[in-house]
């Protein structure tokens, strides 16, 4: 029993103490700037993407971001390949 609220105590200050970090960290600053305004106004038109994140890192950052690409290229057949439909004459190589 003791032991048991020696490791709750010890979980609560923990959580508490990456609370206090986390609110007190500044996320997004500068707020806004140019750059980011020129992607939000031109992005769609000079992309053809709805979606501003894929614009940005497939269009405007399409070299920097290559090897994130491949890493999610590879993800994509990874989890295509995990749940594809097996063939009449294939079993599966667990049973």
């Amino acid at each position: 029993m003791k032991k048991t609220l020696v490791v709750a105590a010890s979980l609560l200050i923990l959580a508490a103490f990456f609370g206090v970090m986390a609110m007190t960290l500044t996320f997004g600053s500068p707020k806004m700037t140019d750059m980011d305004d020129y992607f939000l106004r031109h992005g769609q038109e000079q992309t053809g993407s709805n979606n501003e994140c894929t614009a940005v890192v497939f269009d405007f950052r399409g070299f920097d971001t290559l090897g994130e690409s491949t890493v999610l290229f590879c993800a994509i057949i990874g989890v295509a390949l995990m749940f594809r439909k097996m063939q009449g004459g294939e079993e599966y190589e667990d049973e």
